[in-house]
């Protein structure tokens, strides 16, 4: 142990040799000290919970210990930290439960902020069903905090912990000496009033875990203690969206309905709160902060490739320049200045990379974050550009390559016919053409950027090769972040799949990838046919839950036809990201068949053929928006008519 082993580490040590080897404390508080240790029959890592000597030695409290470690290792789910063992040896009284190895949600949001909604909704979500197993069971956590929710890091997985304080559902909040029992930050105003409690106690606990989550702030607070719990018990917090506005406002809504004082007005079971979470979870997904800087920082690093490219096309004439003509110190000042310019980007996305490992993000992370990345980038440049050479453009490509030629012509000439050099018909011609092919070049890229989305193609082949592998894990080599990949980013099931799809493509051999080279774009058209039919499903979904009747007859008419309309397209939608979906599918499944070697290029091809049909139906529903635009300006319209028939002008 760094500082030192405890009092009563020796002793306790010496009491489980044979059985536990301690090898560390992990932390402690008011009621137990947990170790690392590992249990030696097993041969397997545990967290033991030791009741401190000065509760230990009272009976009341260790016979209380016993029986709730008890009836909480009684439960088995996958998001409820198993107890394996309750037991007392001499006079020492302890659990030994499962180790996780991760962090606590309390310790994810102290050292680095709210956490974004849709990793903090599957957070909730999983703490939630654990909550509603344990209430099948009887038991009531009664202590529901940030600090008792475990983040695993090879999953990502929530796990909830430290059952200590559990009472079967029938018990009150005071103990038999007339203690309030939890965190008062956490606490239900009916646990703080010492009143019965059930599991909608633990909800609304939860609901101030969701808080704190998502805002950095608790709900409540207070100076003191009982100052704390007396605003539980007669304060309503203000609004989620009010502190958090990047929330979902169906989220918001949820977690307000947890804090609502009466336990009749919150949700009556943890699968009714995720439930309702993950109705309001159909948004579009936001990328973590450390990953949007890196995505920006690295864009900006190669956007700026044309210059460290101009720049070096003149720094190597002028080294080697220097070179021939003995001026070893111009010549390595030369160098020097060159490597700079042209490596500086390399070490500059190199520290990024290792912030954003220190903040627990992996190369699997970076990878989705770049393809959900390249897809929304799409999306914006199809809906603002359309995708079309403008007529500038066409003329300005030739213009482009023959002032190129032109350039590097009169370069060659300045160096090997030196003759030449005081020539100003060369020098004019350098100049014009350096000139054109600056401004040509420059509306080039910048066509390009808009149309395809150069630099983030390109990014996102860099990252998936092996080179952007070793790059990656050469800057990220030692560091230990607190979330790993896989979970700290979003995995929407078609970008899983055609992450899958793109490394098996790149494992087969050169030869086999030649005969059907299209598959890398036909996986992204479905990603982006995808990732579009969610978000029209969620925007119809929306319409749908705000068309409302209309107070007269020829209105509510009116309504009931524009929302059956936008529920068949809704139902388009849907059967169409189904299609895509299943299409991804079916490409991963014959590139696994390619590597079994039972499957055939042939069928590679077929599918892909249809998975270009798949992407040509959904392009056409793409299209059918202008029909909702005008569903929905109708529908305006009769409301704005109906508004002026009931209550004037």
């Amino acid at each position: 142990m760094p500082s030192g082993p405890d009092a009563e580490f020796l002793p306790l040590q010496e009491a489980l040799a044979g059985r536990y080897s301690i090898e560390r404390e992990l932390g402690r508080g008011g009621m137990g000290i947990v170790y690392l240790a590992y249990e030696v029959a097993l041969d397997r890592p545990v967290a033991l919970k030791l009741l401190p000597g000065r509760h230990a030695a009272e009976p009341a409290l260790r016979e209380r210990f016993l029986r709730e470690a008890r009836m909480a290792a009684k439960l088995s789910h996958p998001h409820i930290v198993p107890i394996y063992a309750v037991d007392q040896i001499d006079n020492f009284v302890f659990f030994a439960m499962a180790f996780v190895d991760g962090e606590t949600l309390g310790h994810r949001v102290r050292t680095r902020g709210p956490v974004p909604a849709s990793d903090a909704v599957r957070v909730l979500r999983e703490v939630a069903w654990a909550l509603a197993y344990a209430h099948a069971q009887g038991v009531i956590h009664r202590d529901i905090k940030p600090d008792n929710i475990l983040l695993e890091t090879n999953t990502g997985r929530a796990m909830v912990t430290d059952f200590g304080i559990a009472r079967p559902a029938e018990g009150g909040g005071l103990t038999s000496e007339g203690e309030v029992l939890g965190t008062a930050e956490f606490m239900s105003p009916e646990q703080a009033s010492g009143e019965a409690v059930d599991g909608r106690s633990d909800l609304y606990s939860l609901g101030c875990v969701a808080y704190y989550l998502m805002s950095g702030r608790l709900p409540l607070e207070g100076a003191t203690v009982a100052a704390t719990l007396a605003k539980h018990i007669t304060q309503v917090p203000a609004p989620l969206a009010g502190v958090a506005p990047d929330v979902p406002s169906r989220v918001g809504r949820a977690i307000d309905k947890c804090l609502a004082k009466s336990p009749e007005d919150r949700f009556p079971t943890g699968e009714a709160l995720a439930e309702a979470l993950a109705e309001g979870a159909i948004v579009r997904r936001e990328l973590p902060a450390p990953l949007r800087v890196f995505l920006k920082r690295s864009r900006e690093a190669y956007g700026s490739a044309g210059a460290v490219a101009l720049v070096g096309f003149f720094l190597v004439p002028w080294f080697f320049g220097t070179l021939a003509s003995g001026a070893w110190g111009a010549s390595l000042i030369v160098g020097a200045l060159g490597g700079a310019i042209l490596f500086g980007p390399a070490v500059s996305v190199g520290f990024q990379l290792r912030k954003l490992a220190k903040a627990g993000f992996g190369l699997e992370d970076l990878r989705l974050a770049l393809r959900e990345d390249a897809a929304r980038r799409q999306e914006e440049l199809r809906f603002e550009y359309g995708g079309s050479s403008g007529l500038l453009a066409r003329v300005a490509r030739p213009v482009f390559f023959t002032s190129l030629i032109t350039l590097v012509g009169s370069v060659a000439t300045v160096l090997l016919v030196p003759g030449l050099r005081g020539s100003s018909a060369l020098w004019s011609t350098f100049g014009i053409s350096l000139g054109t092919f600056g401004v040509s070049g420059a509306i080039v890229a910048r066509h390009h950027e808009r149309t395809r989305d150069v630099w983030g193609r390109r990014l996102l082949k860099f990252w998936n090769s092996r080179v952007g592998g070793w790059f990656f894990r050469l800057f990220a080599r030692g560091v230990h972040g607190g979330i790993s990949a896989g979970g700290a980013t979003h995995r929407p099931t078609e970008l899983a799949i055609g992450l899958a799809a793109d490394r098996l493509y790149e494992d087969l051999p050169k030869a086999v990838r030649a005969q059907f080279p299209a598959l890398p774009t036909v996986v992204r058209r479905l990603e982006a046919d995808a990732h579009a039919m969610r978000a029209r499903v969620e925007e119809l979904n929306v319409l749908l839950a705000e068309a409302g009747g209309g107070r007269t007859s020829a209105a509510a008419d009116r309504r009931a036809d524009l929302t059956d309309r936008l529920a068949r397209l809704r139902d388009d939608a849907q059967a169409r990201l189904k299609d895509a979906v299943t299409a991804l599918e079916t490409v991963r499944l014959n590139l696994l068949r390619m590597h079994a070697g039972v499957g055939t290029a042939a069928s590679v091809t077929a599918d892909l053929a249809a998975a270009r049909e798949v992407s040509d139906a959904v392009a056409r529903l793409a299209a059918g928006r202008a029909e909702v635009e005008a569903m929905l300006q109708d529908g305006r319209k009769d409301g704005k008519t109906e508004g002026r028939m009931v209550g004037g002008p």
